[in-house]
């Protein structure tokens, strides 16, 4: 039993790491948790698979869809402006107003989905009202966790330490039991909030309304700093070719947002527009990017005759590398693997099923099979025969390899003259990788030849660059260097918006599958019809290198392109649309029915007639059936995530029980804070479950906090409910980081919060919290047990 005891608690102490550190996804670490635990003996099969089964687990999806058909049918939504329209325009009324209706909402719906779709509705008030976000948005999310304080189904802690209750032989919470307590705290949370809290919010405002109706660039994105017209001449090369051949954005990271020709103004052209002579480009992008394309316009294009024998010299050789079926690479590409620096050489072409790959390599998603040509020192090629991510490392001579991969006729040199502004900036600063479409492959300085030079060498007078490139790119290079700065004549992003364009802001949804990816890999202008101007990030906004920024939770995005375009988008269950007047109501004639069928699933539970899972399921299924909602949108609607985190997690809570950890726990508690009394092991494992809530998923917290409360309960002789109210209160007010709950970090973006601004309110908000509950517990719940 001994024994026993020590693997659940290694077991614990790994999950709690993996929990902190997010190494592996929490979903897959519960997971890992169950298989351990069924591997090892300590659970059976049957009790390992229990939580699948477990009623709370049940519930808890259910209500996913139940807030989802509310939410499809536009019930919640009306509710929610009828409601605001009533708060006038004084703060303290707006804050409060705000809270009570996001908190009453999520004592029947999911509280994350109450935080998504109240968001836009309190943007709009926002904008309407001429306050920043900052003032309003956190109030909307911790009115949405207080609200879900109230209720049984308010929130998954609820579920969980009810079903705790029963598994244990004890009587479980009814549907308004934690309303007395719960009730209470959200009535005191508002009322701090409302006189307290608000002073100490932010003045933030990441995108300010525009007359237009879209965010003002003279906020926090500072676009009128960024904006400019650059112009094709008459016989540039670029004359005739699309826009992603010219290579525009890649080699000066501007956004072309728009194109001027005559009399037309075409908006947000997409990567196959094709260019025409003067042709205006409205940009956007860093200011210094002039200062590049004024240095590549100094850069004189010297023809060579540099043999292929000038790429291995001096310990420099080539080879051929396979891409492994299992490699880490596939998927990505040269850019976001930062190759160059991982492998220690550069790769001059990609060869994939007989085709031969030799611009643009560092945008290719790599394939497992892909053979890759690199150039590098004798001592690495040969390194990379052991690395597990290719699957041969392939010598041959020179002239082989190049004829396989075509590099006969493709080096030419690139001289900096004197009095280059590129004199003293290193190769990477000078961006000349991107614009010329492959990296510098060495430097002739003087009588030195410099083969794999880093990208923090720096170019001095007169260096010969040695690349690699097509006729095309040569053309590309002189186009770029041929275009025309128009000062001063850029009209701007608003100069442009009209009743068919404009900007749209969006954040990624609460359960956005696109989190840790870019916006290359989504082709998101193709698939959307719109440009990203600006990421807005933790308060701080983004213009430039947005092509290799991973999406995150909490990021704003600042678009601009046809106002139906971005309608569409609202109906994209990845994004969140923050203008309100875009959003639209799927089915509001279904509405009545979706009351109906929500009063249907309450009542039978109110009666004692049906047990709240099988009456959620049902509920569920009538969503459904009615098309209150479609079968997608139900399993859209659950945080699957959310669902395997409870269901793995459980069988740990079970075998802490069996083998004893659970006890040994609670001795410890007991031994540490029994002298304290009842009340005092209350408050301590309130407090304890209170600060965990800022590292582990509180799902996952009250599965594991459950079994200690009990036993710590049964040996005091303090009453289980009360307990485990008090410590589901604790689990349920995340309020203290953004990470802690997902309603936190929906909101921070489009606040412009910081982790300092939870942190600030959160504490404060917390304790008072304790206060309310240690006080009202006493009388509402009976101290002993019976």
């Amino acid at each position: 039993m001994t024994f026993d005891i020590g693997l659940v608690l290694g077991i614990l102490v790994v999950s709690f790491v993996l929990f902190v550190t997010e190494w592996i996804r929490m979903d897959v670490t519960a997971l890992l948790v169950l298989a351990a635990l069924a591997i090892s003996g300590l659970v059976g099969p049957n009790e390992a698979l229990s939580g699948f089964s477990n009623p709370a687990v049940i519930t808890v999806w259910a209500m996913f869809m139940l807030s989802a058909g509310l939410t499809q049918t536009g019930v919640a939504n009306v509710i929610g402006r009828q409601v605001l329209k009533l708060a006038g325009t004084g703060e303290i009324r707006l804050v409060a107003i705000i809270m009570l209706t996001s908190g009453v909402l999520s004592a029947f719906m999911n509280n994350i989905g109450v935080a998504a779709l109240m968001l836009p509705v309190v943007m709009d008030v926002a904008r309407r009202t001429e306050r920043p976000p900052s003032r309003l948005l956190m109030p909307l999310a911790f009115g949405s966790l207080l609200g879900g304080l109230t209720t049984l189904i308010g929130t998954p802690p609820n579920l969980l330490v009810s079903e705790a209750l029963r598994a244990a032989g004890g009587e479980p919470f009814g549907l308004f039991d934690f309303a007395p307590v719960g009730g209470a705290v959200m009535l005191a949370g508002v009322v701090f909030f409302a006189l307290v809290a608000r002073h100490w919010l932010p003045q933030r405002d990441p995108g300010r309304e525009s007359t237009a109706g879209g965010p003002n660039v003279e906020g926090d994105y500072a676009l009128q700093e960024t904006t400019l017209e650059v112009r094709i001449s008459r016989g540039s090369p670029l004359v005739g070719k699309t826009l992603q051949q010219s290579r525009l954005g890649l080699a000066t990271g501007l956004n072309v947002f728009a194109v001027l020709r005559g009399d037309r103004v075409f908006t947000t052209p997409g990567g196959d527009f094709v260019l025409q002579a003067d042709d205006r480009l409205e940009v956007e992008g860093h200011v210094d990017r002039l200062e590049e394309l004024r240095g590549w316009r100094e850069l004189v294009i010297e023809q060579s005759d540099l043999g292929l024998e000038s790429l291995v010299f001096g310990g420099v050789e080539l080879a051929e590398l396979q891409v492994a079926p299992d490699c880490d690479l596939i998927g990505k590409n040269l850019r976001q693997t930062d190759f160059r620096t991982r492998f220690g050489v550069i790769v001059l072409a990609l060869r994939r099923e007989g085709d031969v790959l030799l611009s643009g390599l560092a945008e290719v998603p790599l394939k497992a099979g892909d053979r890759l040509l690199a150039q590098g020192h004798k001592m690495r090629i040969d390194a990379l025969r052991d690395c597990k991510e290719f699957e041969a490392s392939v010598h041959e001579p020179t002239e082989s390899l190049a004829e396989q991969y075509q590099l006969q006729e493709r080096l030419f040199a690139v001289r900096v003259p004197k009095e280059s502004v590129l004199i003293g900036k290193s190769l990477n600063e000078s961006r000349l990788g991107d614009a010329l479409a492959l990296g510098v492959l060495g430097i002739i300085r003087a009588d030195n030849a410099y083969l794999l030079p880093e990208p923090d060498e720096v170019l001095r007078a007169d260096d010969r660059l040695l690349v690699r490139g097509k006729p095309e790119d040569l053309d590309v290079f002189r186009g770029l260097q041929d275009l025309e700065i128009e000062s001063g004549s850029a009209r701007g992003l608003q100069a442009l918006e009209s009743d068919e364009v404009g900007l749209v802001e969006a954040t990624l949804a609460p359960r956005s599958r696109l989190a840790g990816k870019t916006l290359p890999q989504l082709e998101f202008r193709a698939r959307y019809g719109l440009q990203a101007l600006a990421i807005l990030r933790e308060g701080q906004a983004h213009r430039s290198g947005l092509r290799d920024m991973e999406l995150r939770f909490g990021d704003v995005l600042l678009l601009f392109g046809k106002r139906e375009r971005a309608a569409l988008l609202t109906a994209e269950p990845d994004f969140i649309v923050l203008t309100q007047k875009l959003r639209e109501v799927v089915r509001n004639e279904k509405a009545p029915l979706a009351v109906l069928i929500m009063a249907a699933v309450l009542a039978p539970v109110l009666l004692g007639v049906l047990p709240i899972a099988i009456a959620a399921i049902g509920g569920a299924t009538l969503m459904v059936l009615s098309r209150c909602l479609t079968m997608e949108e139900a399993y859209r609607a659950v945080e699957w995530r959310s669902i395997f985190l409870i269901a793995g997690m459980l069988p740990l809570g079970l075998a802490m029980q069996e083998t004893g950890a659970a006890n040994l726990i609670a001795e410890g508690v007991l031994n540490a804070a029994g002298s304290l009394g009842p009340w005092g092991i209350i408050v301590g494992l309130y407090l304890v479950t209170a600060v965990a809530t800022m590292v582990i998923p509180t799902a996952a917290l009250v599965v594991l906090m459950a079994p200690i409360v009990l036993k710590a309960s049964a040996d005091m002789g303090i009453s289980p409910q009360t307990s485990m109210m008090a410590m589901a209160i604790a689990a349920s007010a995340s309020f203290t980081s953004p990470i802690s709950h997902p309603a936190n970090l929906l909101v921070m973006g489009p606040g412009g919060y910081r982790f300092k601004d939870y942190v600030k309110i959160g504490v404060p908000l917390t304790i008072l919290v304790l206060i309310v509950t240690m006080l009202l517990l006493p009388w509402v719940w009976p101290l002993t047990a019976k």
